[in-house]
């Protein structure tokens, strides 16, 4: 299952999915990547803990939704390939559980057959799309999942991409909006709360080479949750949100995590 876009990378412009892959060490990145990956590197030495404390978010938070009740999932941003997947988490606690990754970048395409080796029970579907074409994922969705029982939206480390002006609020409001009663949404976000002067520098070289970075303060965070229940406990830096549910990251306890991640259900 893919969008209608035509499969073209793009190796001329760093990418955030694969400068995301260079910095948990994987191969699918390319110099352009490595490079924007270095200048970050020297203003902020400690962004691969930060990547890896974004992934393990990501997984304590499918346990967790797992260990609910949840049995359906839809992740958008999924980036490339990084074993244990989501799917692979939910699928642990839940051989059944139904999961549609959705990513923008063709070379996640490329691998997207890592992403659907599932469980026999379950159903894992990929899905080319950008997360500003809501109608067209929702679309793709319900071909995978079933809008009559709840649904784990997870947009992981993806919303610091999406400018205001491309209307990032709105977008995540209009895919809460077509989920039922009982689902949940889960986001971690970058920001500029911890490191302003970092930020600013940060912000204008993945300008200056195309890359749009819309970090944005807790209470621009809490924003993308209202209307919804709070988990406990609540908006947090990434790596206090239910650390018994995982290992800890080596190093996330050395300096500050400049993030927040929460999860909360719809009423």
């Amino acid at each position: 299952m893919t969008g209608e876009h035509p499969v073209e990378i793009d190796t001329t412009r760093p990418h955030p999915a694969r400068m995301y892959d260079w910095y948990l060490g994987g191969k699918d990145n390319y110099p352009v990547d490595e490079a924007m990956g270095r200048q970050m590197l020297a203003l902020e030495p400690r962004v691969p803990v930060m990547a890896r404390v974004n992934r393990a978010f990501m997984q304590r938070a499918t346990r967790w939704l797992a260990g609910q009740g949840v049995r359906q999932f839809l992740d958008i941003g999924t980036g490339i390939p990084t074993e244990p997947n989501l799917h692979q988490i939910a699928q642990r606690v839940a051989p059944d559980a139904r999961v549609v990754y959705c990513d923008n970048d063709p070379i996640v395409l490329a691998h997207a057959a890592a992403l659907l080796r599932g469980t026999e029970e379950g159903v894992t579907e990929y899905l080319q799309a950008d997360v500003r074409e809501p109608d067209l994922i929702l679309e793709g969705a319900r071909k995978v999942l079933d809008f009559d029982r709840p649904i784990a939206l997870s947009l992981i480390a993806l919303l610091h991409f999406v400018p205001d002006e491309d209307g990032a609020h709105e977008l995540v409001a209009r895919l809460v909006d077509a989920l039922p009663s009982g689902s949940h949404l889960v986001i971690s976000h970058a920001t500029a709360d911890f490191t302003p002067e970092e930020s600013v520098e940060a912000t204008a070289k993945l300008k200056g080479a195309g890359v749009t970075l819309a970090l944005r303060s807790r209470e621009e965070f809490t924003r993308f949750f209202d209307g919804l229940d709070l988990v406990d406990p609540g908006v947090e830096v990434p790596h206090l949100w239910h650390p018994e549910l995982g290992d800890p990251v080596p190093g996330q306890d050395d300096g500050v995590i400049p993030g927040y991640g929460a999860v909360a259900r719809k009423p």
